[in-house]
């Protein structure tokens, strides 16, 4: 039995899971996690027993000082929960944390007896994949679920992916078994430009999620992160003739594929998003004015052994969960389950 001392009654709650490893190419689906924390200063409330769950060996503790005392850190995944005040109130319940090595069943069943303990009412897993996929356009974001109810009443796609899995997989699996609304948001990051952070992924997931559970969300610095990645990335591929062309083919076949969508739904959802972005809202730290089209920004942290010349054409990377090519997807809704950085592998 769970046992929720301390943790106030809950206002339409909404549980936001996103894990390191397999299902987050990039960070793109644990950072956008991370921001909301910070940004709505979530309090955590319950740590899974690190024990039941993790290789030590694969993930492993991590030893700093604190006031001269050393102390050890665990990896786990935690729980918090933010109070989102304002004219229509709704609380997020956050888990953050790092894709289990073992017992997958149980990891999924602790996390669905606080959900229910908490009474949410809806479940949004959050991931990133590698796909073929430009720099220079809007993130491509897929929203898929398991239930047709759930894909019709919130204009999603139901999935049907067969293959390998990882816990996105499994813990939204769960969710339908046990009767909890659930939702799976993914980004495709390029696969040439895979290595953390991208911001500009980060910051569609969160529009996505923002549209999704009608909440203002705060973007912070992320908007201004994302420009500088984008214009980093830019500067980068100039620099090689081969990268470039790659980069227009990729450009030219996702143009091509999205005439249809430019001209419809897309642009009236943009449209809506920018003129909720001009009224002034209830949350903090998202003031009016604030345009956040996701396709127009980036934020580049050059890793510091030298840059990587991005792959050819052939795509590279672990991407077993991918059955559609992403610039087959329009941007906010696709059939794909997902797949991780191939750095997880």
């Amino acid at each position: 039995m769970i046992e929720l001392e301390g943790v106030p009654e809950l206002i339409d709650p909404v549980m936001v899971a996103a894990f390191e490893g397999w299902n987050d190419a990039g960070d793109a689906a644990s950072t956008a996690v991370a921001h909301l924390d910070r940004e709505w200063k979530g309090e955590v409330f319950a740590a899974l027993d690190a024990e039941d769950y993790y290789d030590f060996q694969v993930n492993r503790p991590t030893v700093f000082l604190e006031n001269g005392v050393r102390k050890i850190t665990w990896p786990t995944t935690r729980l918090s929960v933010v109070r989102i005040g304002g004219d229509k109130p709704r609380d997020l319940v956050l888990v953050r944390g790092i894709e289990p090595s073992m017992r997958w069943r149980s990891f999924c069943n602790e996390l669905l007896g606080f959900a229910h303990e908490l009474g949410v009412e809806m479940v949004v897993i959050l991931g990133a994949l590698l796909g073929d996929t430009p720099h220079t356009r809007p993130v491509p974001v897929s929203g898929v679920t398991s239930d047709p109810d759930l894909a019709r009443t919130m204009d999603l796609e139901e999935t049907r992916y067969e293959g390998p899995t990882g816990i996105v997989g499994i813990l939204q699996e769960a969710c339908t078994h046990a009767g909890v609304p659930a939702v799976s948001l993914w980004a495709a990051v390029p696969h040439y430009v895979s290595q953390p952070p991208n911001p500009k992924a980060t910051l569609a997931l969160l529009n996505r999620l923002e549209d999704l559970i009608g909440l203002r969300i705060p973007l912070g610095e992320l908007p201004e992160d994302a420009r500088a990645w984008q214009v980093g990335v830019d500067q980068l591929a100039a620099e090689d003739s081969e990268v470039a062309e790659y980069v227009q083919t990729l450009e030219e076949a996702r143009d091509t594929a999205e005439l249809p969508e430019a001209s419809g739904e897309a642009i009236a959802r943009e449209f809506e998003r920018y003129l909720r972005r001009r009224e002034p809202g209830p949350n903090p730290g998202a003031g009016p004015g604030v345009a956040t089209e996701s396709g127009d920004t980036s934020y580049l942290r050059d890793p510091g052994s030298g840059r990587t010349r991005p792959p050819k054409p052939e795509r590279t990377g672990r991407q077993p969960e991918e059955p559609e090519r992403p610039e087959e997807a329009d941007g906010d809704a696709g059939g794909t389950e997902g797949a991780g950085d191939g750095d997880e592998e």
